[in-house]
């Protein structure tokens, strides 16, 4: 079943221009535009956003480094490695499971959602667009970038739960920023993290 699905979605590759060219970008620059509004939230937004990025930082860090061990762990090969596939992209042939795109993506999205939900829907949608594009480019199988969710939700609730616990590094983390000279300072507000 897991290989049906990636061949459903798959086979499109390749007969879209328009959609290709979508899902290639996408798939090539969604961690760069998770960072950039990240950072916009960091540099225009209040403290509670500063907090945000701080944890969502986090959040994407775990998931990846729970990637790393679950890749060591199992080994799975890329579709590319055991079937013909609409390759879009060239990829190096290391585990497919779990997507390490997909994970980054829904632990920021999901971290944020958590906590500023107008701009984390956006975020979250953005996200499910970054999955499909794993499997339509012939990166990952839909499986792979199921468990990638499953990582994702995993840590963000996790992060999540434990912000009170936390609450010593991003409130560390923006004060250094405070004292940095020609840094526009963020109001003093008690946080809600």
């Amino acid at each position: 079943m897991n290989y049906q699905i990636f061949q459903a979605i798959n086979q499109l590759a390749g007969h879209h221009p328009f959609i290709d060219k979508v899902m290639i970008l996408t798939t090539q620059y969604a961690l760069i535009v998770y960072a950039i509004v990240l950072l916009l939230m960091w540099f225009f937004g209040k403290e509670p956003h500063k907090y945000s990025v701080v944890y969502a930082s986090v959040t994407g860090g775990l998931g990846l480094i729970i990637n790393f061990v679950i890749g060591h762990i199992y080994y799975e090969p890329r579709p590319f490695v055991t079937h013909k596939v609409h390759l879009l992209i060239q990829h190096a042939k290391d585990a497919s499971f779990p997507s390490d795109h997909t994970t980054g993506a829904f632990s920021l999205a999901l971290a944020i959602l958590l906590r500023h939900p107008k701009i984390g829907l956006s975020m979250m949608l953005f996200a499910i667009v970054t999955g499909i594009s794993r499997i339509y480019v012939g990166h990952h199988y839909p499986f792979d970038v199921l468990g990638s969710i499953f990582v994702g939700v995993f840590v963000s609730i996790l992060i999540y739960k434990l912000s009170s616990f936390l609450n010593p590094i991003p409130k560390t983390i923006i004060y250094i920023y405070n004292q940095i000279p020609l840094v526009p300072k963020t109001k003093q507000k008690t946080s809600h993290y």
